[in-house]
């Protein structure tokens, strides 16, 4: 029942982790295997590193390609807030015809002649808002960078947990297989002692039992173990039909005196990228307050225009002026307080946020209490977990040599198998917790992982 409910666990968790994406420039990082290579095996199989894995998926990940567009939609933002405070040119020609009207002047007639009136106009404006809000578009460029790290850090600690999971799964089905061998070995054994009247064939029905019930479990961890790399090729962002091998194994990637070393880190709130968003969202805020009191001051706008008009046919009189300059000063006077009460309610956003601040603060310094501790505590289970299950191992083994002999019954053979599988299932469990808790601290630490 632990091995099922086991199994139930690695599936779901690897399928939540496949859904549940969030969101830093990894084009430092070289990627070990790039796209070519994967389209160069015909055989469609990728076979990776857990590193090569991360870098694979940083690349092709559709919500790390979506972070990565945020980035350059908030700097496309950031330079038409500038560009608001650049002159602004703009040239137009117009044709004129007046169907042969003629006016008549003091008793002078005068032919209205088709014309064009060609023009360029420099604009410019300038006011405080303007400054301020190009400000909070460069602000809003570096907390969607920050953002594209996140999920950076999301991605690589998904890939890393789901190529932990698929090993272990590996793992779990290499057991099963090892103690199906070992079952039907017995059962054979006790199969041929009752047909020379050794024993009976109850023993060898419970054994049968037991064998079908572990066939039955190897083949539901397998189709587990599907679901796992299917979540993978999700954050690979492969196709479908794409086989994954993975190359390293659990010994080559489990490292516990790193893992336990995670317990005397000094946590610098600073480097968590939630607290880093929050804190740039906080000056967001504090711009907007100064943004506020910018409706409260004059603007300016000048212009510059030059015209000229251009007859088809006899010249006729031509009274606009070529240059033209201006200039406008807009004075804010009265609102019915409409500009007081905004600015109040931009200071009022601006005190939630430094509340959520500084209660995200708490949050995150319990978050790392808590981690620190669940961490210490897988750890204590995982070597509890590995000593139970090689003394388990043990006595399966002395017991199914006693069982040879004729000392032992089938129902101690029995229940030691059933206690070695539980053992296990156990070990696997404690692994995994073990391997969590170190990817959740190690992402609230900021660890580089690259």
């Amino acid at each position: 029942m632990k091995q099922k409910i086991l199994i139930t666990t690695l599936a779901t968790m690897a399928v939540s982790l496949a859904v549940g994406q969030a969101p830093a420039d990894s084009a430092a990082n070289s990627v070990a295997l790039t796209a070519d290579a994967v389209k160069a095996d015909t055989a469609g199989t990728m076979r990776l590193t857990m590193k090569e894995a991360q870098n694979y998926a940083i690349e092709h990940n559709y919500s790390m390609q979506n972070a990565s567009l945020d980035v350059q939609k908030a700097e496309a933002a950031k330079w038409q807030a500038l560009a608001t405070m650049l002159p602004q040119i703009s040239a137009s020609v117009d044709y004129t015809n007046m169907l042969g009207y003629k006016m008549n002047f003091s008793g002078m007639e005068i032919a209205m002649n088709p014309y064009l009136t060609m023009g360029a106009q420099v604009a410019m404006a300038f006011s405080g808002a303007q400054v301020i809000g190009w400000q909070i578009s460069k602000m809003s460029v570096e907390m969607s960078e920050i953002s594209k790290k996140k999920s950076e850090q999301d991605i690589r600690d998904q890939v890393k947990s789901l190529y932990y999971s698929a090993l272990v799964m590996e793992e779990t089905v290499a057991l099963l297989d090892k103690n199906l061998e070992n079952m039907n070995k017995l059962l054979e054994s006790t199969q041929n002692a009752v047909k020379v009247g050794v024993s009976e064939q109850i023993d060898a029905d419970k054994l049968q039992v037991q064998v079908l019930t572990m066939q039955t479990t190897i083949s539901s961890t397998k189709r587990s173990l599907e679901m796992i790399y299917n979540a993978m090729r999700l954050q690979l962002g492969s196709d479908v039909n794409t086989k994954i091998e993975l190359s390293q194994t659990i010994d080559d990637l489990l490292n516990v005196e790193m893992a336990t070393k995670l317990l005397t880190e000094d946590f610098d709130i600073n480097k968590n990228y939630d607290y880093q968003l929050l804190e740039q969202s906080s000056e967001i805020y504090k711009k907007q307050v100064t943004l506020a009191k910018w409706n409260f001051a004059p603007s300016l706008t000048v212009h510059y225009s030059y015209t000229k008009k251009k007859y088809i046919g006899e010249a006729g009189f031509d009274m606009t002026p070529p240059n033209m300059f201006g200039a406008s000063l807009s004075i804010p006077i009265a609102s019915s307080s409409n500009r007081w009460f905004k600015h109040k309610e931009s200071q009022i956003n601006y005190q939630e946020q430094q509340n959520t601040i500084e209660n995200t603060t708490n949050a995150l310094l319990v978050q790392h209490s808590q981690l620190k501790y669940n961490l210490a505590s897988a750890y204590e289970t995982f070597e509890n977990q590995k000593q139970n299950t090689e003394v388990t191992q043990r006595v399966f083994d002395k017991t199914s040599q006693k069982y040879e002999q004729g000392v032992a019954s089938s129902l101690e053979v029995t229940n030691a198998g059933t206690n070695l599988i539980s053992a296990q299932s156990s070990y696997v469990q404690a692994l995994m917790e073990l391997v969590t808790a170190q990817i959740e601290l190690e992402k609230l630490l900021n660890i580089d992982n690259k």
